[in-house]
């Protein structure tokens, strides 16, 4: 069974995905820790019983009082879809949350996209790394990659869950979800069993939100621990062929993994 968590990090708290994220975090009960840059502006977009920490994604050495104490993680953060940009943020934040823990094992819920095994598209592996280190770290997880964001129709908010990462096109015929939705997705993985060690595409279907979704998750095969991909996917990445930075990266947080189990 998985432990309630108590006091939840939002990461990317103050962007599109993240605000929804917090409200919705608090709508439930939980204590909310949020992850900023810049107080001023957070102070103004989060409400006052949200707890700031000062932190940057891109430096470590910054991480370690966000972390401190949490029992639940939730990343929501974004870039762009420069290679460039997504490795040295969306990527290197991952990577350097969980060494920040150092082997602690918070529940994670993590936010990629869509469409994110395409072969040849560099942004996206290194979505994909992120991924991989998640589920490398040990630590209880979802892995959340929503379609297009609120493409859907009013009356579109049935909530489906897929797995494969088939669709491709790179267009909303991909799928379509609404920010909140994905929020709220991201939010009920953490207390639902059926959603743990899971991987899925969310998108909506027409048809009113369901109020429980936990046949949903349910219905999902769970990742293999043996693997550092999710379940159904095809991917052609060998580990032995990734980039040093990735497996340093991946060395470093299984360690901690290892140790932590000790």
């Amino acid at each position: 069974m998985i432990d309630r968590p108590s006091t939840v990090l939002i990461v990317g708290a103050t962007g599109s995905i993240g605000r929804h994220a917090v409200a919705e975090t608090l709508r439930r009960g939980y204590a909310v820790r949020a992850l900023v840059r810049d107080q001023t502006r957070a102070a103004r977009l989060l409400p006052e019983s949200v707890d700031l920490v000062i932190g940057d994604l891109t430096r470590p050495e910054t991480l370690g009082p966000a972390v401190d104490g949490v029992d639940a993680i939730v990343f929501t953060h974004g870039s762009t879809t420069s290679e460039r940009d997504v490795r040295d943020n969306d990527y290197a934040g991952v990577a350097n949350v969980l060494k920040a823990l150092g082997g602690r094992r918070p529940r994670i819920a993590l936010m990629t996209a869509i469409g994110i095994t395409r072969p040849g598209v560099a942004y996206a592996q290194w979505k994909l790394r992120s991924e991989r280190l998640i589920r490398g770290s040990g630590n209880p997880y979802t892995i959340v990659r929503p379609g297009w964001f609120d493409y859907n129709q009013p009356d579109q908010r049935k909530v489906v869950m897929l797995q494969g990462d088939k669709r491709q096109s790179g267009s909303p015929s991909d799928g379509v979800i609404a920010r909140d939705q994905i929020a709220r997705v991201l939010i009920d993985s953490l207390d639902i069993d059926a959603a743990d060690h899971k991987t899925l595409e969310l998108v909506a279907d027409h048809g009113p939100e369901q109020d429980d979704l936990t046949a949903v998750f349910t219905s999902l095969r769970p990742d293999s621990v043996e693997s550092l991909d999710a379940a159904e996917d095809i991917v052609d990445l060998p580990v032995a062929n990734e980039p040093e930075m990735f497996r340093d990266d991946l060395a470093t947080i299984t360690a901690g993994s290892l140790k932590a189990g000790d």
